[in-house]
């Protein structure tokens, strides 16, 4: 998909990380003030904000950092979402915590992004928190990934530091099978190479952070693929009228549907043909992704919160042994026997940690064998028996059926983000970009 077809304006959905201090949140700014996409108010709140912590000049910062506790502590703690636009590409933007302990917070704003931009220090380099963001980033199969080197003009705006840098990011990441790195040298703060080139690094001839946002490929269409509608809610109104009325209510995930067409019912597997579709009240021949639709079948099938409609013939397999790759977000260590509930989509089954295989040691990705429990922001391998079968997707074909959470069952509380059957590519695929892309 291009960027612009026509008078058409696609959406990009992007990510931004990094270590505590390296620069996100000033970055998320400069974006927003440099490409006209604050309103006059905002930039007067601005101003008075930044007054009040003593600033002689706008904050850029705390455009994102909304929260009192953020602005108080002068760190990113939450997700904070932007929307902005300029016209050539519409922009949803998550600007994730730095802070180790919110990791956590980094997988739910990368989980839908087609991009991450990962900033990195120039005074640092590469550091553990730096590799993590890259290892979640190959893990939930982010596209394209740039990494920002900020604060250059903090050494001197050295080309050597930043090639240096920029190296040993790309073969980590190839490593990790991250298919497209993209290194741009910038100084968010003082706005080099954020919309506008830089007049100090003129030996960078790559695009800007704006400019390769408004033109890398944006999101894959997942209207061809094999439809998925996990049900959120069975409709059966108590009226005379709507008598022998069955409604399966949800949102299509992946794919389309269509009147007449043959589907399955899982995990039961009974099949049977649509015989109407509903959107917005409104009868329509045809549906697809992400649309929320009501579905009618045929025959009356015994359908609940939780089941999922596929096209006959292109059903993912029911399984009651998960294998996965997990991201454990929970300060309680997730230990082999744990007894969870896994949610996949609109289902929630019982369900047991059988084995921890490995856990991944960031270092040089090795894997640590049996280390019987993850703690919090570890990466490894699970292998998970369920109570009642599911369909479950390789999160390599569907990020959005091929994904689950753990959640204890005691408490509500989220555990562990899962990619089903995910693991790391190697080697890299090539196409990773050189450091020094010549601008076109």
């Amino acid at each position: 998909m291009t960027a612009v077809t026509g008078t058409t304006v696609d959406t990009l959905r992007f990510a931004t990380a990094g270590s505590v201090d390296d620069g996100k949140s000033t970055l998320v700014g400069r974006l927003l003030h440099d490409s006209k996409s604050i309103l006059t108010d905002q930039l007067e709140a601005l101003a008075q904000a930044s007054r009040n912590r003593g600033r002689h000049a706008p904050d850029l910062a705390l455009l994102t950092d909304g929260l009192r506790a953020e602005r108080e502590q002068g760190i990113t703690i939450d997700v904070a979402y932007r929307y902005f636009a300029t016209p050539r590409r519409r922009f949803i933007l998550a600007d994730t915590p730095g802070h180790v302990q919110y990791t956590r917070n980094m997988v739910t704003g990368a989980s839908t992004a087609e991009l991450t931009v990962i900033l990195v220090d120039a005074r640092n380099g590469v550091v553990e928190q730096t590799r993590r963001h890259a290892a979640i980033a190959a893990l939930l199969r982010v596209p394209h990934v740039v990494l920002a080197v900020n604060k250059m003009d903090l050494v001197g705006h050295d080309e050597s530091v930043f090639a240096a840098i920029a190296e040993e990011f790309t073969a980590y990441a190839g490593d990790l099978g991250v298919p497209e790195v993209t290194a741009i040298p910038i100084s968010a703060l003082a706005g080099d190479n954020v919309v506008e080139p830089s007049a100090t690094m003129r030996w960078y001839g790559g695009p800007t952070v704006l400019e390769h946002l408004e033109t890398v490929p944006a999101a894959h269409d997942l209207t061809h693929r094999p439809a998925r509608l996990p049900v959120q809610y069975v409709i059966r109104p108590q009226t005379p009228e709507h008598r022998d009325y069955r409604g399966y209510a949800g949102q299509i995930a992946e794919g389309t549907l269509h009147t007449g067409q043959e589907v399955s019912v899982l995990p039961s597997g009974r099949t049977s043909r649509i015989a109407a579709i509903e959107r917005l009240g409104r009868p329509v021949d045809r549906a697809r992704t992400p649309q929320s639709v009501t579905v009618l079948l045929e025959d009356d099938l015994d359908v609940s919160r939780g089941d999922l409609i596929v096209p006959a013939g292109h059903a993912p397999a029911t399984t009651r042994e998960v294998e996965a790759t997990v991201c454990h977000v929970a300060d309680q260590p997730l230990t082999v026997g744990h007894r969870v509930l896994l949610r996949h989509g609109t289902r929630t089954v019982k369900a047991l940690v059988e084995d921890i295989p490995s856990r991944l040691t960031l270092d040089d990705l090795s894997q640590h064998p049996h280390p019987g429990q993850l703690l919090a922001n570890d990466i490894g391998r699970v292998r998970i028996r369920t109570a009642e079968p599911l369909p479950l997707d390789s999160y390599a074909h569907s990020r959005r059926t091929g994904s689950f959470i753990l959640i204890d069952p005691g408490d509500g509380t989220t555990l562990t983000a899962g990619m089903a059957g995910a693991s790391f590519a190697r080697p890299a695929p090539a196409g990773s970009r050189p450091p020094h892309q010549e601008r076109a």
